[in-house]
């Protein structure tokens, strides 16, 4: 798009750049096609861009991306988008990206996001987007360059701070090209520069809670240039002196001067936590569900020995389902979507007693359920006896911050498309149980009618 070309359209909408809405209009074409080819669209992906505007990049997105979800909040600017993305695979969405339902995402293939964010909701915007429960596989976003430079410094740093870290806990962040303030219209004051935001594997993510992360950071970062242990108070002096000591820092360490892997270090000192309880003991059952011995969790997986476990899938009163997507840490279908609750029967547990500790360990709650269809043990199921329940809840949830990434409540049918079309995204269990729980809901709701 030519900055001619802007002047015509505003024209033509009767309209001019809205300085509320922190517009600025990038005109160089040469550099629209750049930023788009940042975001590595693959075949099959869904692609999200924030705040579409006059379309600079939304034109080019729209010949390489299988499906497009453009967010404007402009009330001038709809009825052009839509008449001019009518009839096409462009799904418009008129609402203010920083409180948009991203659950309406989810389902429709890999996620991309990109976007030319206005400055003053960048922060909330990248928080909304960049998280491990939408999970998207690359986002790119065009920022103010003191913004962009915060997000990617380095320890010891002006710029390094709680976002820098807070942030790129998860994701690794990238500066990779600073923009002058004369390829956009109007001409905003300071530079810009785009930011590329990709997940960290779950190797460069050591195990930590990241609520306990975010809180302790912004504590330490709370008066820059005091001392980190006068930011701590809770630790004693002689603690300090022993965590001093394990992670290689001097006692009068500032908080800028620690690396993400320390400040990592740091919050399990303070915080231990695991995805997995490596001394868990499970029976182990015969193929008639009896059981004949017990073994440690590890030995069991490995060994593909027959166990049993239990999955709970929780509706509100509306009729949507709750699913939690399971921690990136998981040993078993790490970071896919599954029921409300599901786990392992320890040793000496029945069945049920391990639903109600299940839902009480994974998403804080506790409710009456009724089972619904216990399921074979076998290759498909993981070896494992598989008793399946229902129950009714609203929530809210309090989620085992190393245990699951996080959840929602989702509408059936949109469930039911979602396996359909990326059966992937679950874990093979609920692939099997979720139609047999929606059956037996229908055939209990024809029975409970007069």
């Amino acid at each position: 798009m030519t900055i001619k070309e802007i002047h015509q359209r505003l024209a033509c909408l009767g309209a001019t750049p809205s300085r509320s809405l922190g517009q600025n209009f990038l005109f160089d074409q040469n550099l629209a096609k750049w930023i788009v080819a940042q975001l590595e669209i693959q075949l099959g992906d869904h692609v999200v861009e924030i705040g579409p505007g006059l379309g600079a990049l939304t034109e080019l997105l729209a010949e390489v991306a299988t499906s497009l979800t453009i967010i404007e909040k402009d009330d001038r600017l709809i009825p052009w988008l839509r008449e001019r993305y009518s009839g096409t695979h462009v799904e418009i969405i008129h609402t203010d990206a920083v409180s948009f339902d991203t659950r309406h995402l989810l389902g429709k293939g890999p996620l991309r996001v990109i976007g030319n964010l206005p400055y003053y909701v960048s922060t909330p915007l990248i928080d909304r987007f960049a998280n491990p429960v939408l999970a998207p596989k690359k986002l790119v976003f065009t920022l103010q360059k003191e913004l962009a430079d915060r997000l990617n410094a380095s320890p010891g740093t002006k710029a390094y701070g709680a976002m820098t870290l807070c942030l790129g806990r998860r994701w690794a962040v990238r500066s990779v090209k600073t923009l002058p303030p004369t390829v956009f219209f109007p001409t905003p004051k300071v530079d810009s520069a785009v930011v590329t935001l990709d997940p960290r594997p779950a190797s460069d993510v050591p195990v930590a809670d990241d609520h306990h992360f975010d809180a302790l950071v912004r504590a330490g970062f709370s008066e820059r240039r005091k001392q980190l242990r006068k930011l701590l108070p809770e630790v004693t002096p002689e603690r300090w002196t022993q965590l001093a000591g394990l992670l290689g820092i001097p006692h009068d360490v500032r908080g800028e001067a620690l690396t993400r892997m320390q400040w990592t270090a740091l919050v399990q000192e303070l915080a231990p936590s695991s995805a997995q309880k490596a001394e868990e003991i499970f029976d182990i059952v015969d193929e008639s569900d009896v059981v004949v011995d017990a073994k440690p969790r590890g030995e069991v997986h490995a060994r593909d020995m027959r166990h049993r476990a239990v999955h709970v899938m929780l509706f509100n009163r509306n009729g949507e389902v709750f699913l939690q997507k399971r921690s990136i840490w998981k040993d078993k279908n790490p970071a896919l979507w599954d029921s409300s609750s599901a786990g392992h029967v320890d040793s000496g547990e029945d069945y049920e007693t391990a639903a109600h500790r299940e839902m009480l360990e994974e998403i804080g709650i506790d409710t009456t359920i009724t089972p619904v269809c216990k399921l074979g043990c076998g290759p498909e199921t993981g070896f494992e006896f598989l008793q399946i329940y229902h129950g009714d809840h609203e929530g809210p949830f309090t989620f085992a911050p190393t245990e699951v990434e996080g959840g929602s409540y989702f509408p059936v049918d949109q469930v039911t498309r979602w396996l359909s079309t990326h059966p992937g995204d679950f874990t093979p269990i609920f692939r099997q149980a979720f139609p047999l729980v929606i059956a037996a809901r229908a055939a209990l709701a024809t029975t409970d009618r007069p």
